[in-house]
């Protein structure tokens, strides 16, 4: 077995408590660690000829890819990756890592094929590990598709990215609220979504933690958490050579012409880029804030729109 077949290099350490509590050995299906319960993707991209191709790749079932195409005629540089999941989603006891490393001079568009779901937990939790890698003048945008948590599901993600001084790098995150045709509306047990950036030199830049739990006291729909919206999305927009305050100008103008949703964007700390925030009510409402804001960032910063991604 080699370590990144281990259940110790793809399950994340320091849980928080409330997880934790989780916890219980599964009794009625496949245990932790068991044979298609862990799955690892590694990648390497590089330049190599005028495009980024991958140059080490390494899976495991249930994560996998197919090789890159690319999408974008002006910027033919750039991989587009389709990470894709074998079965429907996360169950119980399913514990994912994912690393991606994009060479100095590299370009990846790193997306998923379709929704992720979580379905339901009865004795323990799933978890999901990212570490994103971007060397110098490199440029990574990771946006899965949205995460449908389904009744009584449980998912931990921890998302660490390690980025250059002078790389580029734009990612985000979409929370739908659940099955909302059959009824369920943050009806998950526990959601919780931590958010770690760091220099090459191993300096923090910023970290930022989602946190749900519905509960008696703890409901998301309360006013201090979404309110009267369903639907949560993030996006983090990374680059030292443009000025976060023209970015966030930007992001801000670009938020203007999206209908019903609330938005708002700040400087990310030491002017490190800008975060963007959406609340909607609708998924079409927030998406569309997504591809908005990812549309005039990348204008801005790489002289490129958003390009169709060819999903179904």
């Amino acid at each position: 077995m080699t370590q990144r077949d281990d259940l110790t290099w793809c399950a994340p350490t320091a849980l928080p408590a409330e997880v934790v509590a989780f916890g219980a050995d599964v009794r009625d299906a496949l245990a932790v660690g068991a044979a298609g319960k862990l799955g690892v993707l590694d990648l390497a991209l590089a330049l190599r000829a005028g495009r980024t191709r991958v140059v080490r790749q390494y899976q495991r079932s249930p994560l996998y890819v197919y090789r890159p195409i690319y999408l974008d005629p002006v910027r033919p540089d750039m991989a587009f990756v389709f990470l894709q999941q074998q079965g429907d989603g996360f169950v119980q006891g399913d514990r994912y890592r994912v690393d991606v490393e994009c060479a100095p001079g590299a370009a990846v568009h790193l997306t998923t094929q379709a929704a992720t779901k979580v379905f339901r937990a009865y004795d323990n939790f799933a978890t999901q590990l990212v570490n994103l890698h971007v060397g110098a003048d490199g440029v990574l945008e990771y946006l899965p598709d949205p995460v449908i948590p389904f009744r009584g599901s449980r998912l931990y993600q921890r998302t660490c990215l390690t980025v250059d001084s002078d790389a580029t790098v734009i990612f985000g995150e979409v929370l739908l609220p659940g099955r909302t045709a059959r009824g369920e509306r943050h009806a998950y047990d526990v959601y919780w979504a931590d958010t770690e950036v760091r220099g090459t030199d191993g300096s923090l830049w910023f970290a930022d933690t989602l946190r749900l739990r519905p509960g008696e006291f703890d409901r998301p729909t309360s006013p201090g958490v979404l309110g009267g919206y369903d639907v949560l999305a993030s996006l983090y927009v990374l680059c030292s050579r443009t000025p976060a305050s023209d970015l966030v100008t930007v992001l801000r103008d670009a938020l203007t012409a999206v209908p019903e949703v609330l938005a708002g964007v700040t400087e990310l700390p030491a002017g490190r880029g800008a975060a963007v925030r959406i609340l909607g009510r609708t998924s079409k409402a927030v998406q569309a804030a997504m591809r908005a804001t990812w549309e005039r960032a990348r204008i801005e910063l790489l002289g490129a729109p958003a390009p169709d991604l060819r999903k179904a």
